[in-house]
């Protein structure tokens, strides 16, 4: 009975594939290549069950909160994640405008990636020890739903096909509903319904472009600059976004994506 249970299992796991594991691997170069290919393969198999479910359903957690809430739980802090998922209707134009106008202005237009404003971010990285990132909307939206945060070429260079690939699955309008969902605002916040609600008591619906502005011009680094103490170089960003959305024709911009 245990060898004929032994042999379904076995069976079973080679009609699975992922997890099966050949009797014989005879070198230590062949076992590395069989554990990269299946890890491989199961990042993969993981990306597009999960490119697939969100293109219709709520975001339930990004992989940006888990590390988060690991990075807080490692050092013995206690890391609350605030965070309530509403649809783009019910987010205020004046919001999708400011994070467009801020972070994206190429957003109805580009195939996922901005190669002129990666090309113009290498060349100032080049001369300035200030990085400067070129990274378009979907780009972060990738970034935060899969993969890790941090300075890494290695992580740039996964999230490149794979933003293609969203791009081409998802539509321009969820793929900016997600990214608004799953956006740190402030310390544990995430989402822009999180964000006006505990900064300024409304809900998104109701937000107005000068709110919309200064949330917005908090996305770089919001731990930095604080929406609810905003100093003078993100009062002067939020200035420059508002213009940026009447530039960019303000709610009829929408109507392309």
């Amino acid at each position: 009975m245990a060898k004929r249970n032994n042999r379904f299992l076995s069976s079973l796991l080679k009609k699975i594939g992922l997890f099966f594991i050949p009797r014989k691997i005879k070198s230590k170069s062949a076992w590395l290549w069989f554990g990269v290919s299946r890890l491989f393969t199961f990042f993969g198999s993981f990306f597009l069950i999960g490119t697939l479910l969100f293109s219709v359903l709520p975001v339930p957690y990004s992989a940006y909160m888990v590390q988060k809430k690991v990075e807080n739980i490692l050092q013995g802090k206690t890391y609350n994640i605030k965070k309530d998922w509403v649809s783009l209707d019910d987010i205020s134009w004046q919001m999708q405008m400011a994070v467009i106008a801020s972070e994206d202005q190429k957003f109805e237009s580009h195939f996922g990636l901005d190669l002129t404003a990666i090309e113009t971010a290498l060349k100032l990285n080049a001369k300035s020890s200030k990085v400067r990132g070129g990274s378009t909307i979907s780009q972060q939206t990738v970034k935060n739903l899969f993969l890790w945060h941090g300075q890494s070429w290695i992580r740039k260079g996964i999230e490149a096909p794979l933003t293609i690939f969203v791009e081409n699955i998802w539509t321009k309008s969820r793929i900016l509903e997600v990214y608004l969902n799953i956006a740190e605002f402030g310390h544990g916040i995430f989402g822009v319904e999180a964000a006006a609600q505990h900064f300024f008591k409304k809900s998104a619906k109701n937000l107005s472009l000068q709110e919309a502005a200064l949330l917005a011009a908090s996305l770089p680094n919001p731990n930095v600059f604080k929406v609810d103490k905003p100093g003078p170089t993100m009062r002067k960003r939020q200035a420059w976004i508002m213009r940026q959305v009447n530039q960019l024709d303000g709610k009829n911009y929408l109507d392309k994506l």
